[in-house]
């Protein structure tokens, strides 16, 4: 039978971390539970000794992905899951994690519903980010940015390399996941209102939001963004020349500036196809 290894990354979430623990041991007696403490100034510590798990303290926040990253290297299960610390996920929604993982699926995740979601702004992103993977990978992703998944510990340590440090982790683990062609699989599952207020800064973190739509497409198959990128700027030239052409009867500058900026897109897509699969090559 798989170990398993239970991993939480906690900022300052002693209030959560209270009652979370004590369900979680309770759901999985058995298994092996690490809260990677990521610079708190709460009394974590002291919650993670009373509730008899490991804590693996950092002395300053270095992000959501960073404690990701420490605790899989830490955990000695053969298979993982991550859950957040701050009171959303039901531990009781392990035990289907793990059966759907069983059936021959190397990563299994948890996909909130519409209400689950926090806030209709970042409920509205996560659906333009799963319909946009979806389009990308030809496979249905129901919830690219939920951090409550149970992974193959062998394969999820393949890309620790590529995971960033910030909250983007989840995002990034699915393209990868996806392109090495290690099957996926989603549970449907509600989450709560978490405890304490959210690290998440709307103002600050709107651009690294933003920049997801772009890693989708980058850690999986540049070319098909850079490919219709570039095949519009080249219709856009082609229309404005039909314009000034029979208005004025000349090639304007800015037709030339749409063709030559459709090559360039082109190429760079084709460059970044070509680094993506450096990035994916393992030694045989």
């Amino acid at each position: 039978m798989d170990r398993l290894s239970i991993i939480l990354p906690a900022k300052n979430e002693g209030a959560a971390l209270k009652d979370l623990l004590p369900r979680l041991r309770q759901a999985q007696p058995t298994a092996e539970i690490i809260v990677v403490n990521d610079g708190s100034t709460d009394d974590t510590r002291e919650i993670c000794a009373d509730a008899g798990v490991v804590c693996l303290s950092s002395p300053y926040s270095m992000g959501n992905g960073a404690a990701i990253k420490r605790g899989a290297r830490a955990a000695s299960g053969d298979v993982l899951v991550f859950m957040d610390g701050d009171g959303q996920h039901d531990p009781a929604d392990i035990a289907r994690l793990l059966e759907k993982l069983q059936q021959g699926y190397d990563m299994v995740v948890g996909a909130r519903d519409w209400g689950s979601q926090a806030g209709v702004g970042r409920g509205v992103a996560n659906t333009i980010y799963n319909w946009l993977a979806t389009r990308m990978t030809g496979h249905e992703v129901m919830d690219l940015t939920s951090g409550y998944r149970a992974v193959r510990a062998d394969k999820f340590r393949e890309f620790l390399h590529l995971l960033p440090n910030g909250f983007s982790y989840p995002t990034t683990s699915t393209m990868a996941f996806f392109r090495s062609a290690y099957p996926v699989a989603y549970v449907p599952i509600k989450a709560a209102q978490r405890v304490g207020k959210s690290h998440i800064r709307p103002l600050k973190d709107g651009v690294r939001f933003l920049l997801i739509i772009f890693k989708i497409a980058t850690l999986y198959s540049p070319l098909k963004l850079f490919a219709p990128t570039s095949a519009l700027f080249f219709l856009l030239g082609c229309l404005n020349y039909a314009r000034t052409f029979f208005i004025d009867g000349r090639l304007t500058n800015m037709s030339t500036l749409m063709w030559s900026a459709s090559v360039i897109i082109f190429l760079i897509g084709l460059v970044s196809e070509q680094i993506t699969s450096l990035i994916y090559r393992r030694d045989a």
